[in-house]
């Protein structure tokens, strides 16, 4: 699902209108953004929640040149699902078609 479908659907399930949806599901996203640049997290109870995870450095390896180079510590943007919309959907995805488990 990609956010114009999810745009479409939000409007024919509430009636507001396309451009309204589309804004607030913008203003949705930037708001969460904008509280992991400043290093808050976003909880949203029985959805899950938007955090910052710590990766420690480590050692990599540059491909073409074979040497090793040192990535250092770096934060990254995460989501972990609410445990009970996790259940909802291992609910959901064990009671579909093993044929229709594939991804698309």
């Amino acid at each position: 699902m990609r956010k114009a479908d999810l745009v479409n659907i939000i409007s024919e399930k509430t009636g507001v209108p396309k451009v309204d949806v589309l804004v607030s599901l913008e203003m949705f996203f930037n708001e969460v953004k904008g509280s992991l640049y400043s290093g808050e997290n976003v909880y949203i109870r029985g959805f899950g929640s938007f955090i910052i995870k710590k990766r420690a450095k480590k050692i990599g390896r540059h491909i073409k040149k074979n040497e090793a180079i040192e990535i250092p510590e770096h934060y990254i943007p995460a989501f972990k699902p609410a445990n009970i919309f996790m259940e909802q959907v291992k609910e959901n995805v064990n009671s579909l078609p093993s044929d229709s488990n594939s991804g698309e």
